[in-house]
């Protein structure tokens, strides 16, 4: 309601007097000119829809003003931390990071169109941020992803990546070593990484900058300068890119 209220206000001000204005009036005038504003308003109730929409973007831009900023602040730590994942096209024109849970629905769902984003358009950037925040097996999944790059490289992380998000339920124990075995590593490598000081600094640093970005949920997207909270179709995706490179 306060929203509302607020808009009407600006509905008011729209048709009515500005406030220094109404303040120099006696009460009974400014009762008949809210009498009057009032009037037009049911009379003419789109101009309430005008002003919410005006006021609602208004917000957007502000919103993605602030987070831009953001961006821009913390911009070493997102496309340059030296040691996430760096897929795609490392000379890309444009640059993708996705902060990602191995237990979140929408980031499976999202997966494969990243990749077919990527590696259609083959000119952009991927960055992968491990961000486990859905329990005990998304830690899990975290970090053996992380041992792998370590111990193993990014072409075996990227394959266990995409056989993580392709895995069905929790991850638990039984079904990591499977998945690991699956992909091709070597297991005992990767298991015996997991709890490696290097690799909970890792986890540490990026909730650190998803606490600094304000992400709290996954899929998170940095597209370019831009900030994306959670699932964005393809169609959008590349929509977002095309709009951003004819802007930057």
């Amino acid at each position: 309601m306060s929203f509302l209220r607020n808009s009407l206000l600006a509905a008011a001000l729209v048709v009515g007097l500005p406030a220094a204005a109404q303040s120099d009036m006696s009460a009974a005038e400014r009762a008949a000119l809210h009498a009057e504003i009032r009037g037009y308003l049911l009379e003419n109730p789109e101009i309430i829809m005008e002003v919410i929409a005006i006021l609602d973007e208004k917000r957007l831009a502000s919103e993605a003003a602030n987070e831009a900023a953001i961006v821009t602040d913390n911009g070493d730590a997102i496309f340059d931390d030296g040691y996430s994942f760096v897929g795609g096209n490392p000379d890309g024109d444009f640059t993708i990071v996705e902060f990602v849970d191995y237990q979140c629905g929408f980031c499976r769902k999202s997966h494969p169109e990243v990749r077919e984003l990527v590696e259609a358009d083959g000119d952009i950037r991927i960055i992968v941020k491990e961000f486990p925040i859905l329990g005990p097996g998304s830690e899990l999944a975290s970090r053996a992803a992380i041992s792998t790059l370590i111990s193993e490289g990014p072409e075996a992380y990227e394959q266990l990546n995409d056989a993580l998000m392709a895995l069905q339920g929790q991850v638990t124990e039984a079904a990591l070593d499977g998945v690991l075995a699956a992909a091709g590593v070597n297991v005992e490598t990767v298991k015996a990484g997991m709890s490696s000081d290097e690799v909970t600094r890792r986890i540490q640093e990026t909730r650190g900058l998803a606490q600094a970005l304000e992400i709290t949920g996954t899929p998170t997207f940095v597209f370019g300068d831009r900030m994306v909270r959670g699932y964005v179709a393809l169609a959008q995706m590349r929509g977002l890119v095309e709009e951003l490179r004819a802007t930057n």
